[in-house]
C-alpha cells in the first residue's frame, strides 16, 4: 500500500450542518503527520474526539478518486474534497473492515466504511454521493503510534 498524499483539517466543514451552509475550514496537504494511539492525527478535527472513537483516521482509495474524475469528468478535481486523512493505492479497503494492518510501522485496526454523505454532491459534483457508496474509504483507529509521510512517486 503506497501513500499518495496525507490532508488534515483543523475543522468540521459538514457535520451537524443539516439544512444549513457548509463551513469553510479548508483542509491542509502535510507530507508527514504524526499519529498518536486511541487518539487520531495531531492537528486534525478528529484528534482526541472521544475515547475509542472508529474514525481516529480515515483511508481514501486512489482507484476510486481515479474513478470519480473520469466517470464524472473531472480532470482538475483535488482528492482534498474528498475530506479523507490518507490517499492510499494498492489496496481494496473495504477488505480492511475488522482487520488489523500496517502502514509504514504504525498498526491499524479497521473500523467501518467512511459512508458517503449527501454533501458530497456539493462537495464534488451532483452525483457523487451515490457513486462512492461501498467505496466511501475506510475509518480506522490508530492502535500504535508513529508517523506516516508521504511516499515519493
Amino acid at each position: 500500500m503506497q501513500i499518495k498524499a496525507i490532508y488534515i483539517s483543523k475543522g468540521h466543514d459538514f457535520v451537524g450542518r443539516h439544512g444549513m451552509e457548509r463551513l469553510q475550514h479548508g483542509i491542509e496537504k502535510v507530507g508527514t503527520v504524526e499519529c498518536v494511539a486511541g487518539a487520531g492525527l495531531v492537528g486534525d478535527r478528529y484528534f482526541q474526539h472521544k475515547a475509542d472513537y472508529k474514525g481516529q483516521i480515515t483511508f481514501f482509495d486512489w482507484a476510486v478518486y481515479q474513478r470519480i474524475r473520469q466517470a464524472f469528468d473531472l480532470p482538475e478535481l483535488d482528492p482534498a474534497g474528498f475530506r479523507r486523512n490518507v490517499l492510499v493505492e494498492g489496496i481494496d479497503l473495504n477488505t480492511l473492515i475488522g482487520q488489523r494492518f500496517t502502514l509504514q510501522g504504525v498498526d491499524f485496526e479497521g473500523s467501518e466504511e467512511c459512508r458517503p454523505c449527501y454533501w458530497m454532491d456539493e462537495a464534488i459534483t451532483p452525483g457523487v454521493h451515490e457513486a462512492l457508496k461501498g467505496f466511501g474509504g475506510l475509518r480506522a483507529r490508530i492502535i500504535t503510534s508513529g508517523r506516516l509521510c508521504v511516499d515519493p512517486d
